[in-house]
């Protein structure tokens, strides 16, 4: 017993010093004021990487933003049977990055560094946009055929498979693409009970029902979509553009309703931005890192797990898919982000001060919409989580058959036990699962850009290529 007890100690202790370094402060800046500037080890990546993308690119999203919109415009066709258009894998990537990040991870965001936070989740959403082109066209150009779903499959373990291991080797995996694989698959069993906790609570608070309820209807159907072969994709269709829509129609709404106050919100966002206030206060730190770490954590690009849909999609060019996943990154955080960030900053501070995360939110709809804001915003919160949920199993596919082969009991078993941790989260949270959640995304975004910056001359040059066939049209 003691023995065991030491083990599980020694893997805690091993599993808190790699987390740690992953999203500790791996580096601390001192700043006028007395305040620091904290930066992870994954800042330090995310970051730098998204500026190099960015200039490669040749400031695409800023360039190419028209004709991001023109391909998803475009009619949807597909070659392949069973596979899915370009604009659906756009939706299922849209589905998990649309989460409860958007909701209680902005308000987390400006509590803790202020309404300058979100001028740094915009420009950090910029730099990640030109990050997720070329994950998604590097997704579209190592796809392969699919032969247990049909259609196409592929994304970072198949494009780092083909950087490390060349044709004709004996060697059936290349080690960083299976680890690449299996922190996936750690990340999304985390989040799985994540979502089923954030659900579970929301109803609680707005409705009173017993979490037990929630959690066993919000399981039965999962499972009815996710056990289902092909259903995933002909359901997010349907529920994606719906809960954006009404999210961004109804901040419209109450953005009209408080207009005076606009210009005042958007001087306060600006001005805190640059630390006017906040240097003085000892604060600027807070507000650059909080709304970066937003912003990066949100959007997902760099983390490798929009290319798992990516890949799935059927295109005329790798590069439209690159574009549209650098869309991707805008409607979450540019769109679906500052969506949240102004239903709070326009109600009044003596109504949101000394809340926290889904209270405070809750209570800055309430205000604006009385007590049908309370009931929308945990509606919202439960069609973003379960898209998210089903939109991750969907994203599993590809690294379950990297790892076991083209079977249906392993891609069976891995979305029983994902179901599980779903009904288990709803139930009770563990702080261990939540950090697990963080441990498996910050591994993957390690393996990920170990690919990226050797293969990112190979998305380059199919950019390129599509810019020319424009101009020839």
């Amino acid at each position: 017993m003691t023995t065991m007890k030491t083990i599980g100690d020694s893997f805690m202790s091993a599993f808190y010093a790699v987390y740690n370094i992953l999203w500790g402060d791996l580096i601390t800046i001192p700043l006028p004021g007395g305040s620091t500037l904290g930066l992870s080890l994954l800042v330090l990546i995310l970051i730098p990487s998204g500026i190099y993308f960015t200039l490669r690119t040749r400031f695409l999203p800023f360039r190419m933003f028209p004709e991001m919109l023109r391909v998803t415009a475009e009619k949807r066709n597909v070659s392949q049977k069973d596979a899915i258009s370009g604009l659906q894998a756009l939706i299922v990537s849209t589905a998990t990055r649309v989460g409860m990040g958007n909701l209680v991870g902005v308000v987390a965001a400006i509590s803790a560094g202020g309404a300058g936070a979100v001028f740094w989740m915009w420009i950090i959403a910029l730099l990640g946009s030109s990050t997720a082109f070329i994950e998604g066209t590097l997704a579209q150009l190592y796809k392969e055929k699919d032969p247990l779903y049909g259609g196409y499959r592929g994304g970072p373990a198949y494009y780092i498979h083909h950087l490390f291991i060349k044709k004709g080797s004996p060697r059936k995996r290349s080690l960083i693409a299976v680890l690449f694989a299996l922190s996936g698959l750690i990340c999304w069993c985390g989040i799985s009970q994540v979502i089923g906790n954030s659900v579970s609570s929301a109803f609680e608070n707005a409705f009173r029902i017993p979490p037990l309820y929630t959690t066993i209807i919000l399981v039965v159907l999962s499972a009815v979509i996710v056990l289902r072969k092909n259903a995933t994709v002909k359901v997010l269709d349907i529920l994606v553009p719906i809960m954006a829509a009404c999210y961004f129609v109804m901040t419209v709404f109450i953005i009209i309703k408080n207009a005076a106050l606009l210009p005042s919100v958007l001087q306060q966002i600006f001005s805190e931005a640059f630390g006017l206030r906040q240097a003085v206060a000892g604060g600027f730190g807070a507000v650059i890192m909080n709304g970066a770490k937003r912003g990066l954590f949100s959007n997902e690009a760099g983390s490798g797990s929009a290319p798992c849909a990516a890949a799935a999609a059927d295109v005329s060019h790798p590069a439209k898919e690159g574009l549209l996943q650098a869309l991707g990154v805008f409607i979450d955080t540019i769109v679906i982000c500052s969506c949240s960030a102004m239903i709070m900053l326009l109600a009044p501070s003596s109504m949101t001060d000394g809340l926290m995360g889904m209270d405070l939110l809750q209570a800055a709809m309430e205000h604006h919409l009385g007590a049908f804001g309370v009931i929308f915003i945990a509606a919202i919160l439960w069609l973003f989580s379960f898209s998210t949920f089903i939109g991750i199993l969907f994203y599993a596919r590809s690294n379950v058959s990297y790892l076991f082969g083209d079977n249906w009991l392993s891609q069976t078993l891995y979305k029983i036990l994902a179901l599980i941790m779903l009904f288990i989260g709803g139930l009770a949270a563990y702080t261990f699962v939540w950090d697990l959640g963080d441990f498996g995304v910050g591994l993957m975004t390690i393996f990920n850009m170990i690919a990226l910056f050797p293969l990112a001359p190979q998305a380059i040059r199919s950019l390129k290529d599509y810019e020319s066939g424009l101009k020839k049209n």
